[in-house]
């Protein structure tokens, strides 16, 4: 994963889904081809097969289970995700939290298989928590402004800087209420390496003008 960066979380929006989600990515490795800048999808597990067939992006899986390959009916064991050419997961999610141990041992397993890993955070006591675990990256979620109108870089600049600080060498993302340039510059200002978000770009109705005003701000 190259660093800054913008992740978009596809999540399971019914305007991202199957040709949709592919029509979306190839907009994303558009402007990344343009800017010369790093952005990830990271679309429904449905979709990921396609989007790793189709482009040359790294794509990330949204969840992955801490089970090994075998009688494991509906899990997605780390290893499944690397066998198909995912670059990494995001855990932990606001949508999707996992007790510690989970959590914890998911991130292990995920590094014997090669797979990259952004662990959401949503306090700076879960931050100081989970860098414990040495993921490969951290994103700073404060639940109360998900899918808000007002952005975590303009509503808690100083958390940013203590989040920033307390992530150590392991990079920090930031998320939440994210949509423009400016809160992509604002939170790199403060020591951001990048931004996690959904809804500023898989709802918007011009998604290519929303993803060229992110590149700006990296």
């Amino acid at each position: 994963m190259e660093f800054p960066a913008i992740i978009i979380n596809f999540k399971a929006y019914e305007s991202v889904l199957g040709e949709s989600a592919l029509r979306l990515a190839r907009l994303i490795e558009k402007i990344v081809h343009e800017k010369g800048v790093s952005i990830v999808p990271v679309p429904s597990v449905f979709d990921v097969a396609t989007l790793l067939s189709n482009l040359t992006l790294p794509v990330m899986v949204q969840h992955v289970d801490p089970v090994e390959p075998g009688a494991q009916t509906g899990s997605v064991p780390p290893a499944a995700a690397a066998a198909i050419g995912a670059s990494g997961t995001l855990l932990n999610h606001a949508e999707r939290r996992l007790p510690a141990d989970i959590l914890k041992k998911t991130v292990e397993m995920c590094r014997q298989v090669g797979l990259f890993t952004l662990v959401c955070a949503e306090s700076l006591d879960r931050i100081q928590e989970v860098s414990s675990y040495a993921p490969d990256a951290i994103a700073y979620e404060p639940p109360e402004l998900i899918g808000g109108a007002v952005s975590v870089s303009s509503a808690q600049p100083d958390i940013i800087r203590a989040a920033v600080a307390l992530s150590g060498k392991i990079p920090l993302l930031v998320g939440a209420g994210v949509k423009t340039g400016e809160d992509v510059r604002v939170a790199r200002s403060l020591g951001a390496q990048g931004v996690l978000l959904a809804s500023g770009v898989v709802l918007s109705p011009d998604p290519e003008k929303v993803l060229y005003n992110l590149a700006e701000g990296l």
